[in-house]
């Protein structure tokens, strides 16, 4: 515990006139009777009451002595700590382009990819996990963490509708997603290092191909599983027809042969997912991959701990009320 106000502290030396004044002093103003001859007294035992006639003071006191810790501010110290852990790194390069609207995966192609991705987050609390985004550009919404809380947010904020408003360029490219999650994983000292790319287009964008990437990835020793979602018929796609939202049948434009390729250059798989299912059986099968030791730092917040001071000085301070009122009643 410490204290955040430590100069209140220095009130406390206020109880050194208020002691002096109570030993030296205040007998003086107690009531008191004349009399011509207290001799008859002089040998009488003081029964317990008058024995207990400092408590009032004593517990003014403490009282004031709690005012005091409460004004200066205790607070749990903030610690640090390590934790030897197991897991891998994982950068997820996800497709946003507006193809993902497509609704052959349930309630949709991103939304279903993005529903997945979460579970498969939550399952995996040990693992160093980041987010990669793509469409016709590539920037990283999430770098690797164990963090993730903020990760799941950050993923659920992820949206199509940013190349639909030209926040980023719309297409394909798949080469700059990959090129971008590997520049998050090269420095990782893991043993196991993944790039999950999901996609459901041809690549189309970009400065940097498919197949320059995943070598790149593999002089890195980064293993790429590759995800191509969408049905092998015609999908409902909307369209924004005036005010009103069209659905148009279109197919899913998968180069799957890049894809396999890309995974078979850096030992990794290819996947066809065109259905929940097939892509929560998809990120199942990656919970099988080697796993690697990490030493991860967890803070934790400071909080004041005023409560329990304050609670004990009034319940002190009604003591106090009660005996003076009642069982130490002086009269007048």
């Amino acid at each position: 515990m410490e204290f955040v106000n430590k100069d209140y502290f220095l009130l406390l030396l206020l109880l050194i006139p208020y002691l002096i004044w109570y030993l030296l002093c205040s007998r003086s103003k107690m009531p008191s009777i004349r009399m011509s001859d207290t001799g008859a007294f002089r040998y009488t035992p003081k029964n317990l009451k008058v024995r207990l006639l400092w408590i009032p003071d004593f517990l003014r006191i403490i009282v004031f002595v709690l005012v005091i810790i409460i004004l200066a501010r205790p607070q749990t110290h903030n610690n640090w700590g390590t934790k030897h852990i197991e897991g891998i790194d994982i950068m997820l390069a996800m497709d946003v382009s507006t193809s993902m609207l497509a609704e052959d995966l349930k309630p949709n192609r991103i939304e279903a990819a993005k529903n997945v991705a979460s579970e498969f987050i939550a399952g995996r609390p040990n693992d160093n996990i980041g987010l990669t985004i793509f469409a016709g550009e590539a920037f990283t919404q999430c770098p690797m963490t164990t963090d993730h809380i903020s990760l799941l947010n950050l993923l659920q904020s992820v949206r199509t509708d940013i190349a639909a408003r030209q926040l980023i360029e719309d297409g394909t490219a798949i080469g700059m997603g990959l090129a971008n999650a590997v520049g998050r994983l090269k420095d990782s000292k893991a043993k196991s290092k993944v790039v999950i790319l999901l996609t459901d287009g041809t690549n189309n964008r970009g400065d940097i191909s498919p197949l320059t990437a995943a070598n790149i990835a593999k002089s890195f020793g980064i293993r790429i599983y590759t995800v191509a979602v969408g049905s092998k018929t015609l999908a409902p796609y909307p369209m924004q027809v005036g005010g009103t939202v069209q659905y148009v049948r279109m197919r899913a434009d998968v180069d799957a042969t890049t894809l396999q390729e890309i995974a078979n250059i850096t030992n990794g798989h290819f996947y066809r997912a065109t259905n929940t299912n097939e892509l929560k059986r998809i990120y199942s099968d990656i919970d099988k991959l080697e796993k690697s030791k990490m030493n991860v730092q967890k803070f934790s917040k400071r909080y004041d701990i005023y409560q329990p001071f304050a609670i004990a000085a009034i319940i002190i301070l009604l003591l106090e009320i009660i005996l003076r009122m009642t069982i130490f009643r002086r009269i007048p």
